[in-house]
Formats: structure tokens, C-alpha cells, sequence
């Protein structure tokens, strides 16, 4: 088991299958905020659903709406299981603080390089480690 430390920014549980892009992610407009389909044109996860899944990316880019449609994903069931940034920005952290998302960043281990899409992990954002339980 591969275990990784860094900085927990929103507490909470959460286990789940790795989904990763090396592509920043803006939650306006780049992802749907009815079902949690990555909607932007050209993006590592164009047509990938983000609900349930440990999602992992570098941090996040856009409008500071995404703070809200991370909220709206929560409030209707559609949200990521967690998020792991590589270094996370204000936008980000507010949705996931609003949605009660657990969130994780500056990891002792670059995440892109360690996890894996559909590897199994565990994010303690209390804490502020990254399991991976099992590598798909």
C-alpha cells in the first residue's frame, strides 16, 4: 500500500476510485452541474463522470462560480467522493468546504505520478493522507 502525506484542507472520509487528469479542471463550465459529466471540449476527462470518484488533478482554473457547481454536484448527489490537487486554489477549497468534499494538496508525492485512474484510495482530509489501497 502506497501511503501519501500532505496538507488536509476540508476534513472528511472518503474512499473511492482514483479518476486523474494532468489537465486543470474548471467546474464552470467544464463540468455539467446536473450529472458530474466533464463537458469541456479537449479534456483529458471530456465525457467522464466525476460522481463518486477520488478525483484527482493539478488545481483548479476559472470562474469562482466552480465553487458553487462543486455545492450543486454535492446537493444533488453528483459530487467527486474527494479531491487530491497537486496544489490547490481558492476556488477549489470554498466549493469543497461548502459541499463538506474532503480535500488534500502538496502531498510528499507528486499524485499524477503515484495514482492512477481507477486505482482504489483513501483520503483523509483531517489528516491530510492519501492511501492507495489497491492499483487497478
Amino acid at each position: 500500500m502506497v501511503i501519501l502525506k500532505g496538507r488536509g484542507l476540508v476534513k472528511g472520509v472518503a474512499i473511492g476510485t482514483a479518476l486523474v487528469s494532468r489537465d486543470p479542471i474548471s467546474f464552470y463550465g467544464g463540468v455539467d452541474s446536473e450529472s458530474g459529466l466533464v463537458v469541456e471540449k479537449g479534456h483529458q476527462l471530456e465525457g467522464a463522470y466525476v460522481t463518486g470518484k477520488v478525483l484527482v488533478f493539478p488545481r483548479g482554473k476559472g470562474s469562482t462560480v466552480g465553487s458553487y457547481v462543486l455545492y450543486r454536484l454535492r446537493k444533488l448527489g453528483k459530487a467527486p467522493a474527494a479531491i487530491i490537487n497537486v496544489e490547490t486554489e481558492a476556488i477549489i477549497v470554498t466549493g469543497c468546504i461548502l459541499a463538506g468534499i474532503p480535500l488534500v494538496d502538496r502531498l510528499d508525492k507528486n499524485p499524477l505520478e503515484v495514482i492512477r485512474t481507477n486505482d482504489v484510495v483513501r483520503v483523509n482530509g483531517s489528516k491530510g493522507l492519501v492511501e492507495v489501497l489497491k492499483k487497478a
